[in-house]
């Protein structure tokens, strides 16, 4: 069963005022009975393995260093003292933790000092310039090979560092020196006893980072990449997001660039100021997040428009005109296929499986992803639009020429054109050829993009 807390409460009242009451009782049903997914998580790691990476890097090279920046402002004296023991106990001794104060006083000065710990670089800031300012004096002062993000009242687990390092390594010995690297991510109480919402995210996904931020905490990044983007104060409420979001457009073309860490390295605090508790205490930065996706389809030439969805940080683009001419990049568009209020097709695994079958239509999944677009690995030949170039790669899989059909879908009073599998054989294979065809586009270089929005019924 989901989570039964206030904060709950508070996201349902508000789902409510936004969407009514019927997506409202769906929600609140969703939530309640959980997600199998979250269930997935890796365990912590044990305090064995966390003495076993203490003593390999006694041994092993850790001339890596990594820069945790924090701006830091009239922050609790209790999350302080938590946030850089959290650094302090770090089972991978290279770093520093660059404290930027714009509270105005000393007072936390004290709290620093008293861990007399040379890595840890404490300096005040004249005037509070906002969040993405006080946050760049930290990163311009950063010394390190890469730089991660630490917000005030934040933890990380003991092996957040250990994780980076053996990822970069990794990535070094076939040629690769990662720009950007995140990982998985919880929330905790205020009191730092309670875990729980995991987040275990993609690796890497563009389409759906244009719908939310999803890459988030942990995240750490070259230092002379993020000093060159730093962040954009027009942008405060979602200034990570607009940074990834300009990260990954530098990077677009070389995705094996950015790391992912299937690993929980991050706890988001839970108290009454934060937005994880109380969203809409920073409505600002939603529309802050829908600005950095609209900069980041202006400046890739793409015709397109952002609108919030239902949910609060998730956003919906729709493209302006064919497609397929907005985005040469996609070969293949799918969507939903649905039968008795039940999700049974659309975006596919690699044995073919829907990834969110079974899911009754008005649920958004786990993390919102049954209802965000993203790339797909494959797509259901029963719901897809093809682009033109690929009509010649489609009759050599499938055997027969395509066509279409008109379909509702799409933007509302919009029609969308389909392949008509009644140009299939009855007896075909459906799952089979969409593996085969998804493949063949996949080959061509082009991505699957699935769009939930572009729903039929069976």
């Amino acid at each position: 069963m989901g989570k039964v807390s206030l904060a709950n409460l508070k996201k349902t009242i508000y789902y409510l005022k936004r969407n009514g009451l019927s997506a409202a009782i769906a929600a609140a049903a969703e939530r309640l009975q959980g997600y199998p997914e979250s269930q997935a998580a890796p365990p912590a790691a044990s305090p064995e393995t966390l003495c076993w990476q203490r003593q390999l890097w006694k041994e092993q090279d850790c001339s890596r260093r990594f820069s945790i920046v924090v701006p830091l402002y009239r922050t609790p004296e209790n999350f302080l003292r938590e946030m850089i023991r959290s650094l302090i106990d770090q089972t991978y001794p290279t770093w520093e933790l660059v404290l930027a104060d714009a509270s105005g006083t000393d007072k936390l000065r004290g709290i620093a000092e008293s861990f007399q710990d040379p890595r840890i670089v404490y300096f005040t800031l004249e005037d509070n310039l906002g969040i993405s300012e006080n946050t760049n004096a930290g990163i311009l002062r950063a010394a390190g090979d890469y730089i991660g993000l630490l917000d005030h009242d934040d933890l990380l687990t003991p092996d957040a560092l250990h994780e980076m390092n053996m990822a970069i390594t990794e990535a070094s010995k076939h040629g690769t020196t990662l720009q950007m690297i995140y990982s998985d991510e919880d929330k905790c109480d205020g009191q730092a006893q309670t875990f729980f919402e995991p987040h275990l995210k993609k690796d890497f996904d563009p389409d759906l980072l244009l719908t939310n931020n999803y890459i988030c905490h942990f995240l750490v990044m070259k230092r002379e990449l993020m000093q060159e983007l730093l962040l954009r104060g027009d942008y405060n409420g979602a200034q990570d997001y607009d940074l990834v979001l300009r990260a990954a457009d530098r990077l677009l073309d070389r995705p094996e660039l950015i790391g992912h860490v299937p690993r929980i390295l991050y706890h988001w605090r839970c108290h009454q100021a934060s937005t994880a508790e109380n969203p809409q205490s920073k409505l600002y930065a939603y529309e802050a997040g829908r600005r950095a996706v609209e900069d980041f389809l202006a400046k890739r030439h793409i015709p397109a428009s952002v609108r919030h969805s239902r949910h609060l940080g998730f956003y919906q683009v729709s493209y302006t005109g064919d497609l397929f001419d907005a985005r040469p990049d996609v070969g293949a568009v799918g969507g939903r296929i649905c039968h008795r209020r039940k999700v049974i097709g659309g975006c596919m695994d690699e044995e073919g499986r829907a990834l969110y079958g079974g899911l009754p239509v008005s649920f958004s999944g786990y993390l919102h992803r049954a209802v965000l677009a993203q790339d797909s690995y494959a797509l259901d030949i029963r719901n897809l639009s093809l682009r033109k170039e690929l009509w010649g790669q489609f009759l050599e899989v499938t055997g027969v020429p395509y066509r279409t059909r008109t379909v509702s879908g799409g933007k509302q009073g919009t029609e969308t054109e389909i392949f008509d599998c009644a140009a299939l054989p009855r007896d075909c294979d459906w799952k089979e050829l969409s593996l085969r065809l998804s493949k063949a586009i996949r080959e061509q270089g082009y991505r699957l993009l699935y769009l939930p929005e572009r729903r039929i019924d069976l």
